[in-house]
Order: C-alpha cells, then sequence, then structure tokens
C-alpha cells in the first residue's frame, strides 16, 4: 500500500519488501539540517525586534515572514512547518503584548519621586502610617480569563447581559498590608472623600496619615481638598509620577481580587458578587500574604 502523501510504501510494505532495512528512517541522508545553531541564533535576533524595525509593513511576525527574514538575511530557505519547529527549538510561543503608556516625566525626575516614595513606605510607622491608595471596578458582566479546561470541552460562563457596575476605594497599609476599603455606586469625589474618613477613623491615634496614589481627577477635586482641610492637614497626599502603575502595591491586590473573585465568576446578582468581594478582601486581611493557599481557603458567599 502506498503512502497517499508521498506515493511511497507505508511501513508494513517497506517490511515486506526490505526487511528491517525497509524500518530505518529515510530522512537520515537528506543531508545536514538546515536549523543548526547559526540558524537559531539568527531567528532569536530576530524575534528580539518587530517587522516594521526589519523594514516590513506587517505589525506582527508570522511563519511566513519570518521564512522571508531569515532569507533575506542569507540563511537557507525552509517551510513553513520546518520554521515552526525552529520556533519551538528556540523557545518562542504566541503571547499577548503588554500595554503601557510611558510616564511623560524626565527619566531622573520620575527615579527622584519614586525613591522618594518608597523611602517613605519604608517608614510607615503607628505614629504616620503610610497607605497605598487606589480604586476598582466591579463588573457584572464577568470579564473572561483563562482556565484549565479537558480537551474538547469548553467551560461556559453566563453573562446577565445588562451590566452592573459597583467601585471600591481601598487603602493598603505598607507595613502591615492591612486593607481598608469602601464601596460606591459612582467613582466620584465622594468615593474617595469617604476612604478619607473612614482612614482618619481607624486611626485617630497617628499624628499624620501618608496617602500614595495616582493622579486621578477625584484625588485633587475641589471636594477632596475641601474634605483634606477640614482633616487639619493630617491625611497628607503623595502623587505617584504619571502612568507608573507598578508603583502602587494594591494594584496587585486589585489583581488577585478579579483572578480570585470576578473574573469569570457565575453571580447572578451585583449584592451576591459584592458579599464575595467583601467576603475576600476581610479574608485576606485575616490571613496575610499567604495567598496562593489562600485563593483555595477563602470561602465564598453562598
Amino acid at each position: 500500500m502506498l503512502c497517499p502523501v508521498d506515493g511511497r510504501l507505508c511501513r508494513p510494505e517497506r517490511y515486506l519488501a526490505h526487511g528491517e532495512e525497509g524500518l530505518r528512517d529515510g530522512r537520515a541522508r537528506n543531508g545536514t539540517s538546515k536549523v543548526d545553531e547559526d540558524f537559531k541564533q539568527a531567528l532569536r535576533e530576530v524575534l528580539i525586534g518587530t517587522p516594521p524595525e526589519c523594514g516590513w509593513q506587517r505589525p506582527t511576525w508570522s511563519r511566513e515572514l519570518l521564512c522571508l527574514e531569515m532569507g533575506r538575511r542569507g540563511e537557507p530557505a525552509v517551510s513553513v512547518t520546518t520554521m515552526g519547529r525552529a520556533l519551538c527549538a528556540v523557545g518562542a510561543s504566541l503571547k499577548r503584548p503588554k500595554p503601557f503608556v510611558r510616564c511623560p516625566w524626565p527619566r531622573m525626575k520620575r527615579q527622584r519621586r519614586i525613591f522618594q516614595l518608597r523611602r517613605l513606605a519604608a517608614a510607615s510607622c503607628a505614629r504616620e502610617p503610610v497607605f497605598y491608595v487606589d480604586e476598582v471596578d466591579i463588573h457584572l458582566n464577568p470579564k473572561v480569563g483563562p482556565d484549565w479546561m479537558l480537551k474538547g470541552r469548553r467551560r461556559y460562563v453566563l453573562t446577565p447581559g445588562n451590566n452592573e457596575k459597583r467601585y471600591l476605594a481601598g487603602a493598603l497599609n505598607a507595613k502591615t498590608r492591612k486593607m481598608t476599603w469602601v464601596k460606591g455606586r459612582s467613582k466620584a469625589s465622594p468615593l474617595f472623600i469617604s476612604l478619607l474618613w473612614r482612614l482618619a477613623t481607624e486611626n485617630q491615634r497617628a499624628r499624620r496619615i501618608h496617602l500614595i496614589l495616582d493622579n486621578a481627577s477625584i484625588h485633587d477635586s475641589r471636594k477632596t481638598r475641601l474634605a483634606l482641610a477640614q482633616q487639619g492637614g493630617r491625611i497628607v497626599l503623595h502623587f505617584l509620577p504619571p502612568y507608573c502603575p507598578e508603583e502602587n502595591r494594591i494594584e496587585r491586590r486589585w489583581l488577585d481580587l478579579h483572578a480570585s473573585v470576578t473574573r469569570n465568576h457565575r453571580c447572578k446578582s451585583m449584592d451576591e458578587l459584592m458579599d464575595n468581594v467583601e467576603v475576600y478582601l476581610q479574608a485576606r486581611n485575616d490571613c496575610g500574604e499567604a495567598s496562593p493557599a489562600l485563593r483555595r481557603t477563602v470561602p465564598l458567599a453562598a
């Protein structure tokens, strides 16, 4: 019987016709492999850059385009299939790029400000606690994220269609990692002001309360400035450089919240979802930073 792909004898017929010699891999006589170490190193160098940097109009690499670029660089011509194997050999895989916005400040000014805020956070104490502050959106329509599934089976997440939103304003203690939060129906100045009052109430013995936060408009609105004046300068705001969310440690807590509660959730009402959110945040306060095991042990609202 002939192989339908290349017209050669299939293995059983090759064995009957040629014995054990017919079972040997015939590709051994094809010569030296084109995908050698030099080819792999050149492929790594290509993948470091982008197609526009190499003169191509297409914004992303495809296997076909990689074949053309490697040929343009004097490497051996290979098929698309061979290029796929070469990509696996160098450890390349399809990934989503991470979007970011560049900080408009000069590099030295940005680094100096970040250093000052890190030093402030390191000096946090009971008399002058330091908190990382930020807001987060909670959607009834779940944000769909990756999950492990068996081959041939897809998990479905029912969405209510008409989305509802709630908002949290949170403050993460730089020393104890305890969270203080308030919730509201809009991300406006009153939400942030209610967090200020709660922090002032919970830290009555503190001489001064320091907040590290971003440049959102609600953090510097007229209403917010009036609320700060009523505190007599007891609460001090320290603003991060623009577009530096990685320096706000509470962002990590929000990512954990989405991964553990809101992503792919199956809550039928916003009240049920918000109950789960509060149970999770309270459990994080109770358990500290034991987050890997915590995600398996945090009880959610029934």
